[in-house]
């Protein structure tokens, strides 16, 4: 579910040209994550006055969150669902070969 999405996390790309590839969350807007080594255009940088020359560079672009999925350790795409633990507290969990894994807790929002 995209919204359990956040930077540090690796995703899988479900759509689009990089389908199938697996990065990790750099940074998070509402509706778009940013992934590393996925996406990547080129942007042709003008030279500047002080030292910096004319180059081609390849930087990251937005992708829809909806494109992309959070994977497990072998990089396939995965669901989480909440568990409340018995201390109040609560975990994302996902299902693998029937028994439950814990992905990570929940942080609680600031009050």
């Amino acid at each position: 579910m995209s919204k359990w999405i956040r930077r540090g996390d690796r995703v899988v790309v479900l759509a689009g040209n990089d389908r199938g590839k697996t990065g990790e969350v750099l940074s998070r807007d509402a509706s778009k994550v940013l992934v590393q080594g996925i996406n990547m255009r080129k942007k042709h940088m003008k030279r500047t006055q002080q030292t910096q020359t004319a180059q081609i560079v390849e930087m990251e672009m937005p992708i829809h969150i909806s494109n992309v999925s959070i994977s497990d350790a072998d990089g396939k795409p995965i669901r989480l669902s909440v568990r409340m633990e018995k201390d109040g507290s609560r975990t994302l969990v996902y299902k693998d070969k029937g028994e439950l894994k814990v992905y990570r807790p929940v942080r609680k929002p600031a009050e």
